[in-house]
């Protein structure tokens, strides 16, 4: 290649990398004479002579096959892409490999990390640290001293039970999302302990409870919240509202109260948490918690962004807001089931 264009190999390199360097009439004859060529650059050279990869990283505690059955994670991916890509970067999902996170990062080739749902107690944000790769944590109160975006969570779970309370709803179902390891803990500054503490706070007004043994946990995905609504009625509970951790459990529970020949909002009222796309196409459509998913990943990809350009800085931390948007889904509690106790 560099015979053919008559110039030094460090010179085609330039032309790649570092036009600036060349004259710009001697960069533009040597990527035509690469053309003609069918002459492709080696990626990884590149990267090595740019000392960067031009790739962010999305990093999920869980599989990819797991969350991509959640539409939420779509449109936050979709977020975290239009701000990378408007600076030419590309995307690059970590997730567990063969059950280890760690075993992923140690083969990720980013520049930068988008970390979410995850907490500090995992393994791996010390590797991310001591790596020395720029991070911003997402949906993370516990990381304080980690750049990074979280929504109002514990608010908006508060408005949403406040809402049904005030449609005279006295029994409740609450559907939340398993954690990314089995079994583990109730983490109260994680996303299911802050929505958990809206729910109770406003329920608490009531004198009303939910002990932590009547959640209904499983996978952030329609076919979770089908399981977990199946799983309720099956034990004996009789909710007339679900408060649902996603709204694609949401979506799920109204799909099983239906197949038991209920009615929504006639006999159950269904709230969700996210505003996906589909929440408002829905059969009816979903009354839901709004937050700002796209603007959450753009924000958190220009912040990481920022990182990565600057070494050190910008520090920043920074909460998103949500209010209850309210749809068909929901209504006033049925007159012949007002006096079925609170479970």
């Amino acid at each position: 290649m560099a015979d053919a264009a008559g110039v030094s190999k460090t010179a085609v390199s330039f032309a790649f990398n570092n036009p600036d360097r060349l004259r710009a009439d001697t960069a533009t004859r040597i990527r035509d004479v690469a053309e003609q060529l069918g002459y492709r650059p080696n990626p990884v050279a590149r990267m090595l002579t740019a000392g960067r990869t031009l790739t962010i990283g999305i990093l999920t505690p869980q599989a990819l096959s797991v969350v991509f059955t959640n539409p939420f994670f779509g449109e936050f991916s979709e977020g975290v892409a239009r701000a990378a890509e408007q600076e030419g970067y590309g995307l690059h999902f970590i997730s567990p490999r063969a059950g280890s996170l760690a075993g992923s990062l140690a083969r990720a080739t980013v520049d930068g990390i988008v970390a979410i749902g995850l907490n500090g107690e995992h393994p791996e944000v010390e590797q991310i640290r001591s790596g020395g790769v720029p991070m911003v944590v997402v949906d993370n109160r516990d990381m304080i001293e980690q750049p990074g975006i979280v929504v109002d969570d514990e608010g908006g779970a508060y408005a949403a039970a406040a809402y049904l309370l005030g449609e005279g709803h006295r029994s409740f179902m609450v559907i939340a999302m398993e954690p990314p390891q089995a079994g583990a803990p109730l983490d109260p500054n994680g996303v299911m302990g802050r929505r958990l503490a809206g729910y109770r706070r406003a329920l608490g007004a009531h004198d009303l409870q939910i002990p932590d043994q009547a959640l209904l946990m499983g996978p952030a995905s329609i076919d979770g919240g089908i399981r977990a609504f199946r799983r309720g009625w099956e034990r004996g509970d009789r909710p007339t509202a679900v408060l649902a951790m996603s709204d694609a459990m949401a979506i799920g529970a109204m799909h099983a109260a239906r197949d038991l020949g209920l009615r929504v909002p006639g006999d159950l009222s269904v709230v969700g948490f996210d505003d996906i796309d589909l929440a408002r196409y829905t059969d009816p459509p979903l009354t839901t918690v709004h937050q700002p998913i796209r603007e959450k990943g753009e924000r958190a990809a220009r912040l990481l962004l920022r990182l990565i350009a600057d070494g050190t800085g910008p520090f920043e931390r920074e909460q998103l807001e949500t209010h209850l948007v309210v749809r068909g889904s929901t209504g006033p509690v049925p007159p012949r089931r007002q006096v079925v106790p609170s479970t």
